[in-house]
C-alpha cells in the first residue's frame, strides 16, 4: 500500500510572502506621496496668505499717504476730511437752499480752487494706483418725499460738476487737462435725507468719497470714448 504524505504549510513561509511584503511597501510609499502633497499644498496657502496679507498692508500704507496727503494740503483748511472713511465734507463752503441744487458764485470759485488737491493726490505714485474714482455725494434735509429728496440730492451732485466746468476760458477756471481728468474721475451720486444732520442747514451739503482699488485690483485705463468726447453744457 501506498501511503500519502502530509506536508504542513509553514507560518514562517506564509509571512514572508512577497505579496505582503509589496502591499506593505506600497501603503507606505501612499502615506509618504500623501505627506509630501499635504506639505507642498501647505507652504503654497502659507505663501498666498503671506501675499495677501501683505498687499492688504501695503494698500493701507499707500491709502494713508493718499489721504494725509489731502489732508494737509492748505486748500483743504475749514473743510472736514475722514481720512478713516475716505470722505471730503465741505463744510460751509457749499450749502444750498432749501429745495434748491444752485451754487452760488462764492461755492463755485472754491471747488475751482479745491479740485486741484483731488487731482494732485491723484496724480501721486500712491493715488495712481489705487484711487478708482472721486464719487460726489448729494444730500437733503428731511423736508419733501424721498423720491423727490432722491432727485434733489443727484441734482445737487451733478451741480457741483457743472460748476467745474465754468469759467474754463478765464484765469480762475480749470485747464483743459485739468477738466479731462475730472471727467475720467469723478462720479456723481444721490443720498436724499437717508443721513441727515442736527441740523437742516447741514444736512443740505455735498461730499467727495475717495473710492479706492481692492488689494487683488488692478487699475484700468480710462475707457476710450471718453477721449475726445466733447465737455458739453448744464
Amino acid at each position: 500500500m501506498l501511503a500519502r504524505v502530509f506536508r504542513k504549510r509553514s507560518s514562517q513561509h506564509e509571512g514572508e510572502s512577497p505579496f505582503w511584503i509589496s502591499f506593505s511597501d506600497l501603503m507606505s510609499a501612499l502615506m509618504v506621496l500623501f505627506l509630501v502633497v499635504m506639505a507642498v499644498t501647505l507652504v503654497a496657502i502659507t505663501d498666498s496668505m503671506n501675499k495677501a496679507a501683505k498687499d492688504s498692508v501695503e494698500r493701507a500704507a499707500a491709502i494713508s499717504k493718499v489721504m494725509a496727503l489731502v489732508a494737509t494740503d492748505p486748500r483743504s483748511k475749514g473743510v472736514g476730511v475722514d481720512q478713516q472713511n475716505y470722505r471730503i465734507d465741505l463744510g460751509k463752503e457749499v450749502r444750498f437752499e432749501s429745495g434748491s441744487f444752485v451754487i452760488s458764485q462764492d461755492s463755485g470759485q472754491f471747488l475751482r480752487n479745491y479740485i486741484p488737491v483731488l487731482l494732485k493726490a491723484k496724480e501721486s505714485p500712491e493715488g495712481q494706483r489705487w484711487i478708482r474714482s472721486v464719487v460726489i455725494e448729494g444730500f437733503t434735509d428731511e423736508d419733501g418725499t424721498y423720491l423727490y429728496n432722491l432727485q434733489l440730492s443727484l441734482d445737487r451732485s451733478r451741480s457741483v460738476v457743472c460748476s467745474l466746468f465754468q469759467n474754463a476760458a478765464m484765469a480762475n477756471g480749470l485747464t483743459p487737462s485739468q477738466l479731462r481728468k475730472v471727467q475720467e474721475l469723478f462720479l456723481v451720486g444721490g443720498y436724499s435725507f437717508n443721513s441727515i444732520k442736527k441740523d437742516k442747514a447741514e444736512s443740505r451739503r455735498v461730499e467727495f468719497k475717495i473710492d479706492f482699488w481692492g488689494a487683488g485690483e488692478a487699475p484700468t485705463s480710462p475707457s476710450q470714448v471718453l477721449q475726445g468726447k466733447e465737455f458739453g453744457r448744464c
